[in-house]
């Protein structure tokens, strides 16, 4: 078990005193910084968010008296562990994060450590500027993390790595002195100048001359003949040698257009062997992937590896041209040349999102010392050799995993040599940590026998530090601890890194978690079963930390309104994994630190579909919700929108909709009433349906039976008594489509299940008459998301029981709904997983637009020729995919795209109380700026109940389905 630090009130205090940004010892904010993305995990004292560089100050002279270590983190992606420690934890992203000045005309900018790099690059394009550098984790990265690591990324062939790019830094010491780091010895510490001095041979002679060599400190940037730069020596220093406060960077001409060609090779070798030589054309990248991290190759050339080479002009023909001449100049089995910006992006998103989706791998679920398994990890996750030897290289790696036994798949920067690779080490045993030491040690020998660097961009941090004399040999390394001491004489800042490391087989963060299955409700078929597995998925890459941007991405609502860590997907699955392993969250299901950061989880599922690692945290919070509240009294909520259709039937059942709906807009009585059922106050009460769909259903006159497949139509809650208006428009619309639609199989309340009320107390009459209603089908959704799991299991077995006559023909099911398809497709089969019925009813769920294009191909749906706006429901997004939807409305003449993000109301989330807040905050990032700025006669697509509610109560605008908007044009055209 990782040693976890004594408390120290006295620091604690102190810092308090000292510091006017955020101290914080509790156990949430240490349990969210005891990892970054690598395999390590060390346990802070602290955390502090300093809000400038005198509370920086402040906060190194209390550490100093003290004898605390300080660690200095940015977003936390590093992959090699340098972003965790034992002491305090300095916070950049919260306080310090600003773009100080842009200057166009010098090309320059001046920085604060925590400014996350997209920031950055978009203040800079207005100017036709870019920062060069740029790493896959741009959209969350930050520069002071960049610079600490001497990050490169994508474009390094053409714009160099970070330190290429620096121009000056301000610096704080250990000791409290401010250092300016620059050129021609500027900033140095004392003593530095007579270290160099002393070793100019060793200096010129005893590093490796490589784009990518970022290993050990760059020591070789103070000689004289290269201006004894020492700002660039003091990149990828990995906050061992000062901590930066400030920063003035140089900017670049971003090209006026793009163009990128895609190069279809039989493997990663032969991509490999290609790269070099397509680096005299001058590329922007030159990038290389294999076949096996891309689910679905979609738009690629033929092959079974890919080069990814972007080229620049002023002009699209220029860029374009640029483009195939590298084609003409590759020998690639295929080759695609891609001038549209959005097909460019999306190609883009397949080559960043690797490091996530390269840590799950077919097979197993996890790896043992018998066979290999699913999970893959960093370690050895990017090494550089000279671009030459890069395919040659490569061969003799893909040797050393088979003799190992293991499995990986190289990805990353073939035009800089440099590799990224997650590989299946099994980190969870004794036999298998052996195995990893091995392999690290014989192939650190391979990358120095060709002439590389042990790191070729995140630095060393402990995964490889501990090798660095055998890329270096004893006596340099030993200069770097000379070195070391000259900047931080008390060794305070991050010790354990690149000097004196820690072993890089100790501290393993699986070594906390439980061996035992943790007993969960949920299947976790894609984790075997293993709830410690799914945890085990977030690696850290921090993409559902990205900050709020137009597009298409869902995850991770509750991040992008508030901005902390602990109502990310990532700072969320931290906390469970912390609950787990039981020594900083020691509640367990009981843990309030992990119930109060779950409460923010709109459970939109947007990580599922959007984190590389498929983190699906609304599964995970339902999980947890059950245990925590299991045998104890629950919100009020839970009881009353948990329990949503059991209530709205029963209320049906009595006839009394519309004395209700009366009841609700008297002000004092729906206050009473939404105190009662844990309602947040700010929120009205929907209106109920006066008739339901099902009764309007049974009073309706038959259509004439089409010659069409039967297609059985879901009555969901939200349709049947909120909106059954959706349900009847999709009855017309899908008959018109030549369809004949059923219903379900119902089961009426026997006869007198009631009884007499007189002779029943309150609490009887209230579950008999909750029981008599329980005879239709049911997706369990409410259940579910209020983490009443066992309920959930109950309603949706008697579901299944109803549905079997369905289940014995071919018909589908559709569910007009997305949160309720969403429910049946996953939720389903994961809480029924013993049950054969669970996967067939879930492969017979279809959304409407999915009905009409496979069982009505021929059908044409009216023209409308009106542009649209809205939003695509996020459990859609997640779960069913929009293709289909898509496809439907370019038919009907739709013109325009919905927009990405969460309409914020979720379900229950919007309703209940101490959620307003964050839920106008989801719905005003995207849904309703574009709502507002929509073109006069654009319709309003919303297709969930949720997001039409919160259109209505915030904009005061009502949304429709697609089957209203096409059964009233159906109507229009009949009526024509």
């Amino acid at each position: 078990m990782t040693d976890v630090p004594e408390a120290r009130p006295e620091v604690r205090d102190a810092l308090r005193a000292a510091v006017r940004g955020e101290v914080s010892f509790g156990p949430t904010a240490r349990a969210l910084t005891t990892m970054d993305a690598s395999n390590y995990r060390r346990v802070p004292l602290g955390v502090v968010a300093p809000r400038d560089a005198d509370d920086v100050a402040a906060a190194l002279e209390v550490c100093r008296t003290h004898g605390v270590p300080v660690v200095a983190r940015g977003g936390g992606t590093s992959t090699a562990g340098q972003a965790t420690g034992t002491g305090v934890v300095l916070d950049f992203t919260r306080h310090m994060n600003r773009l100080l000045a842009l200057d166009p005309g010098a090309r320059t900018a001046v920085v604060q450590p925590g400014l996350v790099l997209d920031r950055l690059q978009d203040a800079a394009a207005p100017h036709g500027l870019r920062f060069g550098p740029d790493p896959s984790t741009h959209s969350r990265c930050t520069l002071g993390g960049m610079i600490g690591n001497n990050s490169c990324g994508a474009h390094s062939v053409a714009w160099g790595t970070t330190a290429d790019n620096v121009a000056a830094l301000t610096v704080l010491t250990a000791r409290g002195e401010r250092l300016r780091p620059g050129p021609r010895w500027a900033g140095a510490p004392a003593g530095l100048r007579a270290l160099v001095d002393g070793e100019l041979a060793r200096l010129r002679t005893g590093f490796p001359d490589l784009p990518r060599r970022i290993s050990g400190y760059a020591l070789d940037a103070l000689l004289p003949e290269r201006g004894a730069d020492v700002a660039r020596s003091f990149c990828g220093s990995e906050g061992t040698l000062g901590v930066l406060t400030e920063a003035v960077v140089r900017l670049v001409e971003a090209p006026p257009a793009r163009a990128l060609a895609v190069l279809g090779y039989g493997d990663e070798s032969a991509a490999a062997d290609a790269a070099a030589g397509l680096l005299p054309l001058g590329p922007l990248t030159v990038e290389g992937m294999a076949a096996d991290l891309v689910p679905d190759p979609a738009g690629l050339p033929r092959g079974g590896a890919w080069l990814f080479v972007e080229t620049g002009g002023a002009t699209p023909a220029e860029a374009r041209a640029r483009a195939e001449a590298v084609v003409r100049a590759a020998d690639a089995l295929d080759a695609r040349v891609v001038t549209d910006p959005a097909g460019q992006r999306a190609l883009w998103r397949v080559r960043e999102d690797a490091a996530g989706t390269a840590t799950r791998m077919p097979g197993g679920t996890s790896r043992t010392e018998s066979g290999g398994g699913t999970e893959a990890w960093p370690g050895w996750e990017d090494c550089a050799v000279p671009p030459a030897r890069l395919g040659a290289y490569l061969r003799e790696f893909r040797a050393l995993l088979a003799a190992h036994g293991l499995r990986g798949t190289p990805y990353g920067h073939f035009g800089d040599g440099c590799i990224h690779v997650r590989i299946d080490f099994d980190l969870l045993t004794g036999p298998g940590v052996a195995r990893f030491r091995r392999f690290s040690e014989e192939l650190a020998d391979l990358v120095v026998a060709h002439g590389g660097s042990l790191s070729g961009e995140h630095g060393d941090g402990q995964a490889r530090a501990e090798l660095l004399p055998r890329m270096y040999g004893p006596a340099t390394v030993g200069l770097f601890a000379r070195a070391k001491a000259l900047w931080d004489p008390d060794d305070l800042l991050n010790p354990g890194v690149l000097v004196r490391p820690a072993p890089l087989d100790t501290g393993l963060r699986f070594a906390v978690l439980p061996r035992e299955p943790v007993d969960v409700v949920f299947g976790y078929p894609a984790d075997g079963g293993d709830f410690t597995a799914a945890v085990r998925r977030c690696v850290g890459v921090a993409k559902c930390r990205t900050a709020p941007a137009a597009g298409a991405s869902v995850m991770c609502p509750s991040f992008r309104a508030t901005g902390e860590e602990e109502h990310s997907t990532r700072g969320r699955a931290r906390l469970l994994h912390e609950m787990l392993a039981g020594d900083v969250i020691t509640g367990g299901w009981r843990s309030t630190e992990v119930r109060d950061a779950l409460d923010l989880c709109l459970s939109c599922k947007g990580c599922r579909s959007d984190c590389p690692v498929g983190v699906d945290m609304a599964t995970y919070k339902a999980e947890f919700l059950h245990h925590h509240y299991a045998g104890r009294r629950r919100p009020a909520a839970h009881h009353t929108l948990g329990r949503l259709p059991e209530w709205l039937r029963w209320v049906a059942r009595t006839r009394t909709p519309a004395l209700l709906n009366s009841l609700a807009t008297v002000r004092p009585l729906a206050a009473v009433a939404k105190r009662l059922g844990g309602i947040a106050p700010e929120r009205a009460i929907p209106r109920l349906a006066t008739e339901p769909f099902t009764r309007w259903w049974r009073r309706r006159r038959p259509a004439p039976a089409g010659g069409g497949a039967t297609v059985v139509l879901w009555p969901d809650t939200f349709t049947e008594h909120l909106s059954p208006s959706v349900g009847r428009a999709a009855v017309r619309v899908l008959e018109a489509a030549g369809l004949r639609v059923a219903l379900p199989p119902t089961l009426r309340p026997v006869r007198g299940a009631v009884g007499d009320a007189r002779t029943r107390s309150p609490a009887t009459l209230l579950t008999a008459l909750l029981g008599a209603s329980r005879g239709r089908v049911c997706c369990g959704l409410t259940y579910v998301s209020t983490g009443r799991l066992d309920l959930a299991r109950t309603v949706l077995r008697r579901t299944l029981d109803l549905m079997e006559p369905v289940l014995a023909t071919a018909a589908p099911v559709v569910v007009l709904e997305p949160s309720c398809a969403a429910a049946l497709r996953g939720d389903l089969p994961e809480l029924l997983p013993d049950d054969p019925r669970a996967a067939a009813l879930a492969d017979r769920v279809l959304t409407f637009a999915e009905t009409l294009e496979r069982h009505a191909p021929d059908w044409t749906p009216p023209v409308l020729d009106r542009p649209v706006t809205g939003q695509t429901h996020c459990h859609q997004h997640a779960v069913l995919g929009d293709g289909p939807d898509r496809r439907l409305r370019a038919a009907a003449g739709l013109t325009g795209e919905p927009v990405g993000g969460c309409c914020g109301l979720a379900g229950n989330f919007g309703f209940e109380p101490g959620h307003q807040e964050v839920s106008v905050a989801c719905a005003e990032e995207q849904l309703l700026p574009a709502v507002r700025e929509a073109p006069d006669g654009a319709v309003v697509l919303a297709d969930g109940f949720s997001c039409r509610t919160q259109l209505e109560q915030l904009a005061g605008v009502r949304g429709r389905h697609l089957a209203e908007v096409l059964a009233e044009a159906l109507e229009v055209e009949q009526g024509g």
